[in-house]
């Protein structure tokens, strides 16, 4: 049964890193205590691996980067950043077949925005520059839904002519058949098995291809139907 645990963001304003979502994070890792870390969404590799050892090791866990290798881990955490740099790591380092299958047999995953965008079936949805080129858009493909993390809402008052990301969103089904939930930063997603609960405090919208969209709340299932 796979078990994922999918946030919008690392740091919510006017707190640390990950302090939004520590008591999620202890419920969601249980037992474990090994953390593979994949800090490839950012240039500085062994800074993010650092902070992040830091931060899990206040929460009694052992983090190692995911170069010291995967299998001895109880659990993944990908972590956020430029999704098409993280991508391109994951395909030249020949992981993305590693993760699947150790998620598929159990292995809980936790991911926060490119870290988040990337267990779904593409990188499509992200807002990210381009700013190295991966084999494919594929990525890992460990739900059958597109996050779009740190999602806002229009602002009827602003001034702004570009696109909204609702707009975006609605242009990638256009061209796409996926749903997407808009996760607001403050929001997560929790994947037991079947189970798809939304958790946090800002809540989400959810996007399905010819439908209208559909507001969520923490502790709502996404698609119930």
């Amino acid at each position: 049964m796979k078990k994922l645990l999918l946030i919008s963001n690392s740091t919510q304003w006017g707190r640390g890193y990950l302090d939004h979502a520590e008591e999620e994070l202890r419920s969601f890792l249980g037992r474990a205590r090994r953390i593979s870390f994949v800090p490839y969404a950012l240039f500085d590799q062994q800074g993010y691996t650092a902070k992040a050892r830091a931060r899990f090791a206040t929460m009694g866990y052992e983090l190692s980067a995911a170069s010291e290798g995967l299998e001895a881990a109880d659990a993944i955490f990908v972590g956020g950043g430029n999704t098409f740099r993280l991508l391109k790591a994951l395909q030249e380092r020949e992981l993305v077949e590693p993760i699947r299958r150790l998620v598929s047999a159990g292995m809980p995953y936790l991911g926060s925005s490119a870290g988040s965008i990337v267990a779904g079936p593409s990188l499509k949805t992200t807002k990210d520059m381009p700013i190295v080129q991966p084999r494919s858009f594929e990525a890992l493909g460990l739900v059958d839904f597109q996050v779009s993390p740190h999602y806002l809402d229009p602002d009827p008052s602003s001034k702004h002519m570009g696109e909204t990301q609702e707009e975006r969103i609605l242009q990638f089904h256009e061209e796409n058949e996926s749903p997407v939930v808009g996760l607001r930063e403050g929001a997560w997603i929790r994947v037991d098995g079947p189970s798809l609960l939304l958790g946090g405090t800002m809540g989400a919208r959810v996007f399905r291809k010819g439908r209208a969209p559909v507001e969520k709340r923490a502790g709502q299932e996404l698609f119930p139907d």
